[in-house]
């Protein structure tokens, strides 16, 4: 298992510490390279600028993508460590140090962590010896091995002294040691991830009319989260903002064959709807890889409890 040490500012820290959101974007200003340092399900830890050297919280690792400012400002609101997209925008400026357009939507990196945790002052960890000064946006370790492993201890007397905000206990398994080694776990994903999550799967393209451009693309649920579905890119779909109401109230559906049945209501209520009944019968594009695709029993669910028939 390994972890990355990344360097954030302490407004940044502070906010989402108050905040205690269960997602966080720690976003990258450039934009220009996606991070891969990390799988999913290992620890991204926090660390505050230079002179404070110390890991001050981290998350699970969920995705990593490349987003306009204005959706991932959509997808995850405050949890961007900002109280306003306008305050996001002024520290973005800043990091990026050029002049930039008020109105330009430029691309940032966003990496996406569930379960975050913030340690109080008094349980802060000092950075691994080897940490060097000029580092800028930080650096992985192997907690299996020194000084990563040392790491990983010093993390786990952290937690065990408790938490800043409401307690992880996700975090708190991936930190226990089973067989000897630090555990990698499954993140639990939010709305913000599981949003960005379903829309890259889907390559950024609807799944029924394959529409391209983003900003009215939206990540649907296929059992509805609010009647106990998850926030499962299985139980997700990515539908042009149409289509998606329309999936929302029942006048489609997708069969557990995959093929897009749409129902008479819409030609019974509003006279009209050749458009979207030329989706009848075909089938909807899937994202990649494949396994990633809607799950049957959740079709099913929406076959039967929201589809109008």
């Amino acid at each position: 298992m390994r972890a990355f040490v990344g360097i954030t500012d302490g407004d940044w820290f502070e906010l989402l510490r108050r905040l205690s959101p269960p997602e966080v974007n720690f976003w990258q200003p450039g934009g220009k390279v996606l991070f891969q340092a990390l799988d999913p399900g290992e620890l991204f830890l926090f660390k505050l600028h230079s002179p404070d050297n110390f890991i001050v919280g981290g998350g699970i690792f969920a995705h990593s993508t490349r987003l306009p400012v204005s959706l991932a400002w959509d997808a995850f609101g405050t949890s961007n460590g900002a109280v306003a997209p306008e305050e996001m925008r002024s520290r973005i400026k800043f990091y990026r140090r050029r002049p930039g357009d008020a109105f330009e939507d430029y691309t940032i990196g966003c990496i996406v962590l569930t379960q975050p945790f913030f340690l109080p002052r008094t349980s802060w960890v000092p950075v691994p010896p080897d940490w060097k000064p000029n580092i800028v946006q930080g650096r992985s370790y192997d907690l299996e091995k020194e000084p990563g492993l040392s790491l990983f201890h010093s993390l786990e007397s952290a937690l065990a002294g408790g938490l800043a905000g409401p307690g992880r206990p996700e975090v708190r398994e991936s930190l226990q040691e089973r067989y000897g080694k630090p555990v990698v776990v499954s993140p639990r994903l939010g709305q913000g991830a599981f949003r960005v999550v379903v829309t890259d799967a889907y390559e950024r393209r609807c799944a029924i009319s394959g529409e391209r451009v983003l900003p009215v693309l939206e990540a649907a649920h296929i059992h509805r989260y609010a009647r106990g579905g998850e926030h499962r890119v299985e139980n997700g779909i990515l539908l042009r903002r149409d289509l998606h109401t329309l999936f929302d109230r029942g006048y489609f559906t997708i069969d557990p064959s995959l093929r897009i049945e749409v129902s008479r209501r819409i030609r019974e209520e509003f006279e009209n709807g050749r458009d979207y009944y030329a989706f009848h019968g075909k089938s909807v594009r899937l994202p990649v890889p494949s396994k990633q695709g809607p799950a049957r029993q959740n079709l099913l669910w929406h076959n039967e409890n929201v589809f109008r028939g």
